[in-house]
């Protein structure tokens, strides 16, 4: 298979669950995924596919792991050029290496956790799907990831760490707006954003936006299904609107997307309104929907 430079970059997105089988009935049916059988002799494993392209890997989550305290769970590839020595970069920043860099269907792999606990993976040599999109506009189109947002510890000093390892750069958030939420970019791209958690939030954790046309239709599929939107739905500064999740074994996740006025309109307002929900924190940066369209694009991508 080809491989593609997605240096810095996430290019990749596995679900580690506890029913496979469930995961795959459900994700189809919320987000229109398909899926393709990718297994070898020594792992079961399916892609999520949207359209012909593979967006990210489903399977079980390992016994060990289990036994180690861990839930289902979204799981970030960063691409680096060197799986090893990254690793060892995350050694001497204070973070843990939790599968050492190992040789895997996908290519070298090492799936690790930021000194906050925060986890995520890195990947060098991706030999499937298409990460060289993260540079296009198809990214943001439906059913793909368009934001990539870790609930920190502390963010500041999580940024230290994330810009050490892979050369995140800070955006700068609008004028006159609180610190509470930092935008990090990779290349010429605004990918992401990082907060200090809530109390409510247990532990640190990367969290994925996925891109919907109709967030009211999507959030119903979701329950309709097994899952459970436990905040939102939001409207960010930008008038996009977010819903974050849980499926039905527990993973979080969240939905971006339009929403008609007819669903606004029926909303209790109290329900309504980042600020009052999330502490004001800035948002600048995150996907635009065009309205008439429904497909999205990044605003202040370039900085």
């Amino acid at each position: 298979m080809e491989m593609v430079d997605c240096q810095g970059r996430f290019a990749w997105y596995e679900l580690l669950t506890t029913d496979m089988a469930a995961a795959r009935v459900f994700y189809g049916n919320v987000l229109g995924w398909e899926t393709q059988n990718a297994s070898t002799p020594d792992l079961v494993y399916n892609l999520f596919t949207v359209g012909q392209t593979p967006l990210g890997g489903l399977m079980e989550l390992p016994k060990e792991a289990r036994q180690m305290g861990a839930s289902p769970r979204w799981v970030g590839y960063v691409g680096v050029d060197d799986v090893d020595a990254v690793a060892d970069s995350i050694r001497r920043l204070g973070g843990a290496v939790y599968v050492p860099p190992t040789n895997s269907n996908i290519g070298r792999i090492s799936v690790v956790a930021d000194p906050q606990t925060a986890t995520l993976a890195l990947v060098t040599g991706l030999n499937i799907g298409r990460p060289d999109r993260q540079q296009s506009s198809e990214l943001y189109q439906p059913g793909r990831v368009g934001w990539h947002e870790l609930l920190a510890a502390d963010w500041k000093q999580a940024f230290a760490f994330y810009n050490a390892l892979f050369g995140w750069r800070q955006v700068d958030a609008e004028a006159g707006s609180t610190d509470s939420y930092q935008l990090f970019s990779t290349g010429e791209q605004t990918i992401g954003g990082m907060f200090t958690k809530r109390p409510q939030e247990p532990v640190p954790f990367w969290l994925y936006y996925f891109n919907v046309d109709d967030l009211d239709a999507t959030a119903a599929r979701v329950t309709a299904g097994g899952g459970q939107i436990f905040e939102g739905p939001f409207e960010l500064p930008d008038g996009s609107w977010i819903a974050r999740c849980r499926d039905p074994q527990g993973t979080a996740f969240a939905l971006q997307g339009n929403r008609s006025q007819d669903a606004i309109d029926r909303t209790p307002a109290s329900e309504l309104g980042w600020s009052s929900a999330w502490g004001g924190f800035s948002s600048r940066g995150r996907l635009l929907v065009n309205k008439s369209s429904g497909k999205g694009r990044k605003a202040d991508s370039k900085k």
